[in-house]
């Protein structure tokens, strides 16, 4: 890596475990293509074949995480310029706002409102769930702490996930 290369922002990725996580690499690609460096940061149940972790090894040029470091081990990514939850699942959206923070994953989004960086979500929830009271007020809550909502994808459209939503939503 060039220092030039160091000098560019920094992106954490959290990944959740849904279908369409199997693309998260065209979300990757429009980042760096954006002049983003990016570590990735998945769910536990996400590293179970939701998407594959070699080629976004390969293509991030980092290991991914998905558990926490023990005490003295070295951080394995710089602090973020932003982060970008994508694809964001129910579960993954009702506990961060809920303040829980048992995953490596879950841990990271609620120390993102400390950090006063830009934070985007797609979110990957369907339609019965998305009427969830619960839901709602996550979404209330999150959006209040500062943190952007794509609208709901089009899917049915034809438009895929529409992955670069989510670093629209930086800007």
């Amino acid at each position: 890596m060039t220092p030039q290369d160091e000098q560019q922002p920094f992106l954490y990725l959290v990944v959740c475990a849904a279908g369409v996580a199997a693309d998260v690499g065209e979300l990757i690609a429009a980042a760096q293509k954006r002049r983003w460096r990016v570590g990735v940061i998945a769910t536990p149940p996400a590293m179970n074949g939701f998407f594959d972790v070699a080629a976004v090894e390969a293509q991030t040029g980092r290991p991914i995480r998905s558990a926490w470091r023990r005490p003295g081990d070295p951080r394995p990514f710089p602090d973020p310029d932003a982060v970008v939850v994508a694809p964001a699942t129910f579960n993954t959206v009702n506990k961060w706002a809920a303040g829980v923070a048992d995953t490596l994953a879950l841990g990271t989004l609620c120390e993102a409102a400390g950090l006063g960086v830009p934070v985007g979500v797609l979110p990957c929830v369907n339609e019965t769930l998305a009427r969830h009271p619960a839901y709602r007020d996550s979404l209330i809550r999150l959006s209040a702490m500062g943190v952007r909502f794509a609208p709901a994808d089009d899917r049915a459209a034809g438009e895929g996930f529409g992955w670069e939503r989510a670093l629209d939503l930086l800007d």
